[in-house]
């Protein structure tokens, strides 16, 4: 598909013009309303597989996305590229910004992302790379919510007992496995690495990202409801490594929410009572657990802070650039801080994030 346009609109058109739209389903994440429109039948299918938990028969919709099978689109633009994350060489996206909008690349797959003034368009092999569809969708909910004032937060997040906790902690902390211990436990589940959390009064709300659960082997293997998910031919290898070894293995697993703990366990929106950022390391003895004051711990912050990237435009020019730790700490002042030190152990974390849920206290 060659297409010639230069703003967001004319590329819009020509792919509705050369791949219409024919199917559409309609999504609620948290009280948001979307509607996503497939230009094949079998992405139709995919993506209401994926989304099952979050379909809706009406509703007006707050955004619109559409997704066009084609081959990967030529462009006469000239995209930036996006430097990779620290600690990682592979550069997978290119960008650029059009007069109404922004064009993103994903250079290995051939997608091709437009969006701006409240249009979403994703075109190229989608079916064959569903899950980036997936992601386009989410990353404009995303959008939406920051536009209306909410922080981005990279944590995991349960619900129970009508309490709801965000789980945060540096890189390799285990805030999934630690959601999935919970879920294990009777907890609901409301989002497995982003949440987005705003003032609500005296409190905070926080609402979760409709993306299920990827996980490594090490939490698959050392959780009941999920050690199934490991083909019979790898478990006995899994099992056999190194436990640091296994924990850091690059080999993800799909959890899906309904079929390892069951229908209705997965909601998109609760009041966040506390957030708990796990501090602890391999072999750092007892764990231990204390209520910390986030204007006094700013270097707990960046364990929770989320850099909005390139899938996001603000609405009012105002809200450009990632807001700063001032603004996380302000807000995470009406909900309580939980820090978790000293060594990993999931199981206490878990009775203990339980406790919190239930009673409002953390055991002694």
């Amino acid at each position: 598909m060659k297409l010639t346009g230069i703003t967001r609109a004319a590329l819009a058109a020509e792919i509705r013009n050369a791949v219409p739209a024919k199917r559409e389903l309609l999504l609620d994440f948290g009280g948001c309303v979307l509607r996503v429109l497939t230009s094949t039948d079998a992405l139709h299918d995919d993506l209401a597989g994926y989304f099952k938990e979050f379909l809706t028969a009406s509703g007006a919709p707050e955004i619109v996305i559409s997704a066009h099978e084609a081959e990967t689109p030529e462009l006469g633009i000239d995209f930036d590229t996006k430097q990779p994350d620290p600690g990682k060489s592979k550069i997978k996206e290119e960008w650029a910004d059009l007069p109404d909008g922004r064009a993103v690349r994903k250079r290995i797959t051939g997608m091709h992302f437009f969006f701006g003034d409240g249009e979403n368009v994703a075109v190229g092999p989608c079916l064959a790379n569903s899950n980036q569809v997936i992601n386009f969708i989410n990353n404009r909910f995303i959008e939406w919510k920051l536009n209306r004032g909410g922080l981005l937060g990279h944590a995991a997040g349960v619900v129970h007992a009508g309490r709801g906790i965000s789980l945060a902690g540096f890189s390799g902390a285990g805030k999934s496995t630690l959601a999935l211990h919970l879920m294990s436990r009777g907890t609901d589940f409301l989002s497995n690495d982003r949440v987005i959390v705003e003032a609500d009064g005296e409190g905070v709300t926080m609402y979760g990202v409709a993306k299920q659960p990827r996980i490594n082997p090490g939490t698959a293997l050392h959780n009941p409801d999920l050690c199934n998910i490991v083909e019979p031919e790898l478990r006995k290898e899994f099992l056999s490594m190194p436990a640091e070894e296994l924990w850091k293995l690059e080999h993800k697993y799909d959890a899906l929410i309904d079929e390892c703990y069951g229908p209705g366990k997965f909601s998109l929106r609760s009041k966040m009572h506390g957030l708990v950022i796990l501090n602890w390391k391999r072999g750092g003895g007892e764990m231990k657990a204390a209520l910390v004051d986030p204007r006094e711990r700013p270097d707990l912050l960046p364990a929770f802070m989320k850099g909005t990237g390139l899938f996001y435009l603000p609405d009012d020019p105002a809200l450009a650039g990632d807001p700063g730790a001032a603004a996380y700490a302000d807000l995470l002042g009406k909900a309580d801080l939980v820090e978790i030190s000293g060594g990993v152990d999931f199981d206490r974390a878990a009775d203990l994030c339980l406790r919190y849920m239930e009673t409002g206290e953390l055991p002694e």
